[in-house]
């Protein structure tokens, strides 16, 4: 099976930065696309950020311009690089990839604990 643990998270005030990053472990053939989500109290749980094997990338209108996305396929870890941020991202972060694992012909979901990302204003 395939496990995810994201870090970075903490308690950054208005305008800060925090660096989020997930790594994923276990028995993995391959990790195609890799992303990012968030879900604040009360409400459902959204895409943050993507990034396919091949690198193109894809954000949230909200996150534009503040976050970036990168991965190390070598390290099998994805980052999230978020500046300015505001205290609307408060949230948990949860890292989510979607990989093969040996055996299988399918991809399958896999998703972290989360972490959590507290901006106060």
């Amino acid at each position: 099976q395939v496990q995810l643990v994201e870090s970075g998270g903490g308690l950054v005030q208005a305008g800060g930065s925090l660096r989020l990053s997930c790594a994923a472990s276990g028995s993995i053939f391959s990790i195609n696309t890799m992303a990012w989500y968030r879900q604040a109290p009360g409400k459902q749980r959204e895409l943050v950020a993507g990034i396919a094997n091949g690198g193109n990338t894809n954000y949230a209108d909200s996150v534009k311009g503040r976050f970036t996305i990168s991965r190390d396929d070598a390290k099998k870890t994805v980052y999230l690089q978020m500046n300015s941020l505001k205290p609307e991202d408060t949230a948990v972060y949860y890292c989510k990839a979607d990989a093969v694992v040996p055996g299988t012909p399918t991809i399958a979901h896999y998703w972290g604990r989360g972490t959590q990302v507290t901006v106060s204003s």
